[in-house]
């Protein structure tokens, strides 16, 4: 019972998303607003140690890291989120464009969620060429990368 209704909820949260950041005058600012709801999932993804969740949400880069260049090359980065838990986020720059960005940005994302030890890791950032998995992007400073 408490999976559906965790399913629910984050569906009904992701349906939202889409439609508030779709709508003809939604802002980044009225996006830091909803940051709570997404927080407190990712926040019990977290200590239930969750993969493979669909997730939408926001915060602030503290940290640039080194591009992985093993395999599918991939932008990383660390956000915090108004929580305070961090986040990795590792954005295939093989298939997306490179997020121009820098250290205290507000940064949007919708991508797949993976616990790891230091808070998790968001990915799935971009678009999916075989169109087997739900596409993710990037939104900072005005722009999508997707």
């Amino acid at each position: 019972m408490k999976n559906f209704i965790l399913l629910l909820l984050v569906g009904g949260l992701i349906y939202w998303g889409f439609k508030e950041l779709n709508a003809p005058n939604a802002t980044f600012s009225s996006t830091r607003k909803r940051t709570t709801s997404t927080d407190a999932i990712l926040k019990n993804a977290y200590k239930s140690k969750k993969h493979k969740l669909q997730v939408q949400g926001s915060g602030v880069v503290i940290r640039i890291l080194s591009d992985d260049l093993k395999g599918s090359r991939h932008q990383k980065f660390i956000i915090k989120l108004a929580n305070g838990q961090t986040l990795l986020v590792a954005h295939n720059i093989d298939l997306a464009p490179r997020v121009v960005l820098k250290k205290g940005d507000y940064i949007t994302f919708y991508g797949e969620y993976a616990w790891n030890a230091k808070g998790g890791v968001i990915h799935w950032t971009h678009h999916d060429p075989k169109k087997h998995h739900i596409g993710g992007w990037l939104k900072c400073n005005g722009k999508k990368y997707q």
